[in-house]
């Protein structure tokens, strides 16, 4: 029950809801005792998951870009795909960042990303942040 809470709240973290995998990944180390590689897998594989949403999402957010509601106008949107081609598909490694990572998924399925892409760029960075947060948290309960 303890991965699945942290899958979910990985999952969460990575769509524009706010929430704190790393805090409860944290928590969980330091004070359970888990088998690490599955903590590792169900924060990853629910943040890239998470991750997928805001993709599919940004797949389907330009069907209204022609509606007087829509929220962002063709200008910042021509705008948008000028700085995703300057820094590139790459950028995706950082999908991991907090404030600009969830709306970066979303700019790679508005500008159709090559879905294999993604996913290997997203879980790549996601990944290797989970790995960067378990050492610090294995390091901080050997320290306790």
């Amino acid at each position: 029950m303890a991965y699945l809470s942290l899958f979910l709240t990985a999952f969460i973290s990575a769509t524009l809801l706010p929430s704190s995998s790393e805090i409860v990944l944290t928590a969980m180390i330091t004070q359970g005792d888990y088998l690490l590689w599955l903590l590792w897998l169900a924060a990853t594989v629910g943040n890239v998951l998470g991750s997928c949403i805001n993709y599919w999402l940004g797949t389907q957010v330009m069907r209204f870009k022609d509606r007087k509601w829509f929220p962002v106008s063709q200008t910042n949107i021509d705008k948008a795909q000028v700085r995703f081609e300057k820094y590139g598909v790459y950028s995706l490694l950082f999908a991991w960042l907090p404030i600009v990572g969830d709306p970066l998924t979303v700019v790679g399925g508005i500008f159709k990303v090559r879905w294999w892409t993604f996913l290997w760029l997203v879980t790549l960075g996601k990944g290797a942040r989970y790995l960067v947060v378990l050492a610090f948290a294995v390091g901080l309960d050997k320290a306790l």
